[in-house]
């Protein structure tokens, strides 16, 4: 039913959520499991507040992939063999949008909330975005 899977990432306890039901289904269907983090660029820019160190940014990419190399290799271990991760630059919901389009997405997967309160309440939250423009299968993870 799902050739192709993503597991939108940020860490958080949702995404872990979502990350399990991303495995779960991998596993049931023989799916492709892509692991997506985004490094929201309106944050890297301060909002227009301030300009981020460049330390910090370096962190925030450190931390990104640290976070996307144990999600894969959670899948790994769960007995996935067909795992991808990418770490992205960009706005979470269009970034994600794009990925899947561009290679074949069957399934979105994403946790329900995740680490940016501010900007979920500015913006609105990136699952709400994912499940409004998507023209493919969006499961939200509570």
């Amino acid at each position: 039913m799902f050739k192709s899977i993503i597991v939108a990432y940020d860490g958080s306890e949702h995404a872990n959520k979502a990350l399990d039901i991303g495995i779960d289904l991998a596993k049931k269907y023989g799916s492709k499991l892509d692991i997506i983090e985004v490094i929201d660029t309106a944050m890297l820019t301060g909002m227009g507040l301030a300009p981020v160190p460049a330390e910090v940014v370096d962190q925030i990419y450190g931390k990104a992939k640290r976070e996307v190399e144990m999600a894969k290799n959670k899948a790994i271990q769960a007995g996935i063999s067909n795992v991808g991760g990418e770490t992205l630059e960009g706005d979470p919901a269009s970034s994600i949008l794009e990925y899947a389009g561009k290679n074949g997405v069957d399934l979105i997967i994403t946790g329900s909330r995740g680490l940016s309160t501010l900007k979920r309440i500015v913006l609105g939250s990136v699952s709400s975005r994912i499940v409004q423009e998507s023209k493919i299968p969006v499961l939200v993870v509570k």
